[in-house]
């Protein structure tokens, strides 16, 4: 054991008149143990929050879209052959996109209406998890009913719209759009039935309140758009590869086109929350540099109390250097095992969270319960963080023991 060391454990165990300096170390070492903790509870909730959010959005939106200026998209195979030559794509589905009333029996309400080919969205959205009472290729529309007469096409719902129409699977609803015939009477709206395949709810209100999805044919049909699209969406195979892919896709098909990739659709929805993450990380810090403080105090009054101490061992030969290091280990060791109870608390209670999802959030949210995410280089990061800081607590105090003068302090003893 090296005399640095030996001199230290025996300050660390405080005998009975030096008890208020023991307890003041153990305040630093549970002050330490919880900030970390607070920290690793509250990057682990921040980045589950987000993680899952993110997974809603693009469970019903694709990682990229496919524009074209000026209208719609007339070859779209054969563009979407083009993309798929890419490398990081998946898949790729068409999609159209209007805005549309939707009117029932008992309501009306305006909403967002998506055309998708059922086959290929089933690949590139993960739309089906959502569904309740139906699938997503159910929207693939019969020619003919078992009468001969043609059959009406499906429409899946989202639930808060479903229940703003008072609407259940089997029922009727009309779409109306604006983008009529004008003739000498004035414009006649476009008009189609479909029937109520199902609902689908993710627990965004803006999607389940707004938004319908039904086949492709059967959007074209009632926009009169023919063969043509609205857009091309893509999947990748790494999400956070969006921009660069999103860029080689641009590049690839020329300036008539435009893209759009996730992160920049839902930039300011993830920058704010980064920015709460961000936050509330600084905030719950503070509470390590409180309890910082209080090892720079608790050394400060070990110094005081062990000037005689000090005074000795320097006259009997000790360096500067080894004074300082006894102090800095007595702060380390302050810090690292404030820094493992915390480590310890920490990550027991978010696989606890994570595991029984007893903690409900309010319906506000688009998430039932408290999602926990422990990242590791979240953890890493807490933890040689509170070690840097409680390192840097102990440098003065360490310094100002180095500094004593034993002719001064033995001078009156």
């Amino acid at each position: 054991m090296g005399f640095e060391w030996f001199v230290c454990r025996r300050y660390l165990k405080a005998k009975r008149k030096q008890g208020f300096i023991s307890l003041i170390s153990i305040i630093s070492i549970v002050g330490v143990a919880i900030g970390v903790a607070a920290l690793i509870i509250v990057l682990a909730v921040m980045t589950g929050f987000s993680n899952e959010l993110r997974a809603k959005i693009l469970g019903i939106n694709s990682h990229i879209i496919v524009q074209k200026y000026g209208g719609p998209i007339d070859n779209y195979p054969a563009l979407a052959k083009k993309i798929m030559g890419i490398a990081g794509v998946t898949a790729t589905t068409p999609y159209i996109l209007t805005q549309t009333m939707i009117t029932s029996e008992q309501g009306g309400s305006g909403a967002i209406l998506r055309g998708i080919a059922p086959h290929s969205a089933a690949q590139t959205l993960k739309l089906g998890k959502y569904l309740k009472g139906c699938r997503l290729s159910d929207l693939a529309e019969s020619p003919t009913a078992k009468d001969g007469r043609r059959a009406v096409p499906g429409i899946i719902l989202g639930n808060e719209l479903a229940k703003q129409l008072r609407v259940y699977q089997g029922d009727k609803v009309r779409l109306m759009s604006t983008a009529g015939t004008l003739t000498p009477i004035g414009l006649i709206p476009r008009l189609k039935t479909c029937r109520v395949l199902g609902v689908f709810k993710t627990g965004m209100y803006e999607y389940d309140s707004a938004m319908a999805f039904v086949s492709l044919k059967t959007a074209q049909n009632f926009l009169e758009l023919g063969t043509a699209v609205h857009g091309i969406e893509v999947r990748l195979r790494h999400i956070y590869q969006a921009k660069k892919i999103s860029h080689e896709i641009q590049r690839r098909l020329g300036f008539t086109y435009i893209t759009k990739d996730w992160m920049s659709m839902n930039k300011n929805l993830f920058s704010a929350l980064l920015l709460e993450k961000t936050a509330l990380s600084i905030i719950v810090a503070l509470v390590v540099l409180v309890a910082a403080f209080n090892i720079v105090s608790t050394l400060i009054m070990v110094v005081m109390e062990k000037t005689k101490d000090i005074a000795i061992l320097k006259a009997m030969g000790a360096s500067a250097a080894q004074i300082m290091k006894i102090f800095v280990y007595e702060g380390l060791v302050i810090g690292l095992t404030g820094t493992f109870l915390g480590l310890f608390s920490g990550l027991t209670v978010c696989k606890i969270l994570a595991r029984y999802h007893f903690i409900k959030l309010p319906d506000v949210y688009p998430i039932s319960t408290l999602p926990v995410e422990v990242v590791t280089r979240d953890v890493i990061m807490v933890a040689a963080s509170a070690v840097i800081i409680t390192l840097l607590a102990t440098i003065y105090p360490s310094w100002q023991a180095s500094r004593v003068d034993p002719a001064t302090a033995l001078r009156y003893e």
